[in-house]
């Protein structure tokens, strides 16, 4: 999905790849017409590098929501990978698990048995703000809130206005203010999607390349712009390049054209992916690095300076000819 520039003789050996626009040499097929909510593809700026620090752009804190409207597409396991990825990387992180009745960031993040408070808790009155919020060992400059409880009920007056609250009070807060709060939304676009947006600034829309999926991120992405969220990218999960070649899969760069949105990453599939769910172990801290968590890693890269990449056209594979087209028939 990326096009990566030879390197020169005198290359700098700290340069892992460089991201930059391409043309196909050959011509398409298949020609989609955008939708409404197309914007012109942004520049693409950023190196990825090891020797260098990302470096942030815009005001902060930077509140983005993580949504898709469909369920099942990977919105909490992007969430819990790219703000591992964005931990690592030295900014501070509080991630919020909006799901209300089914919660599952913790289990994501292994951070399941030390959810002793949550959001609710502290509008009661029962508990301090930085009590519900819980560190992770691994990296101090992460932290994760629930919502609430599974089983437990919200007060009547939860809503949008409440994480509107949080935000504000985590700016406040003594130790300084978080530099990245990610919100991971719930599935559908009903009050609990209508809360998770409320004071989010910039959105990450996660899709797979299927026609359910893209219809629901359409919708998702007309809401939100209705909502004042204009920063929205997306991020292609589940990417199989063999049945891209095959024609039973829409490419990404399809999947780009017809939702007409900056890509900030394409994931492919990983068996892996699974296994560290499982776990409680978040992908990107694999050792050795899969294809899927380096995947997550430059998305958060991007994310970090506001960047995106740019998708290329997969060849399909050539039509077989028969048995004698080894001897030229």
């Amino acid at each position: 999905m990326l096009s990566l520039k030879p390197l020169p003789p005198n290359h700098n050996p700290s340069l892992l790849h460089s991201l930059t626009p391409f043309t196909p040499p050959f011509p398409r097929t298949q020609t989609l017409k955008p939708s409404k909510h197309a914007s012109p593809p942004s520049a693409i700026q950023s190196a990825l590098q090891w020797n260098r620090k990302p470096e942030l752009a815009g005001e902060t804190p930077r509140v983005v929501v993580i949504t898709s409207g469909k369920g099942g597409v990977g919105k909490t396991t992007t969430t819990a990978n790219i703000g591992i990825s964005l931990a690592r990387l030295g900014f501070s992180v509080v991630a919020v698990d909006c799901d209300v009745g089914l919660r599952n960031l913790d289990l994501l993040l292994g951070l399941e048995n030390r959810v002793n408070y949550t959001l609710v808790e502290v509008l009661n009155g029962d508990c301090r703000l930085d009590q519900a919020l819980v560190r992770d060992k691994r990296w101090s400059n992460f932290e994760l809130l629930c919502i609430s409880k599974p089983r437990s009920k919200l007060p009547l007056g939860f809503g949008g206005k409440a994480l509107v609250w949080l935000v504000d009070s985590l700016k406040q807060r003594p130790e300084g203010s978080p530099q990245f709060i990610l919100i991971d939304c719930p599935a559908g676009i009903d009050a609990g999607f209508i809360t998770a947006i409320t004071p989010a600034n910039e959105a990450v829309l996660v899709t797979t390349p299927d026609i359910t999926s893209l219809r629901d991120a359409d919708r998702v992405t007309g809401l939100l712009e209705c909502d004042g969220i204009r920063d929205i990218k997306m991020i292609v999960n589940r990417v199989r390049t063999d049945m891209i070649k095959g024609e039973d899969m829409m490419s990404v760069l399809d999947v780009q054209e017809m939702l007409g949105l900056a890509l900030l990453g394409a994931i492919p599939e990983d068996s892996e992916v699974i296994r560290s769910t499982n776990r409680g172990y978040p992908l990107v801290l694999n050792k050795p690095p899969t294809m899927a968590g380096l995947a997550f890693e430059q998305a958060a890269w991007r994310l970090v300076e506001q960047d995106s990449m740019q998708a290329v056209l997969v060849e399909e594979e050539p039509k077989r000819r028969g048995l004698f087209s080894f001897f030229g028939g």
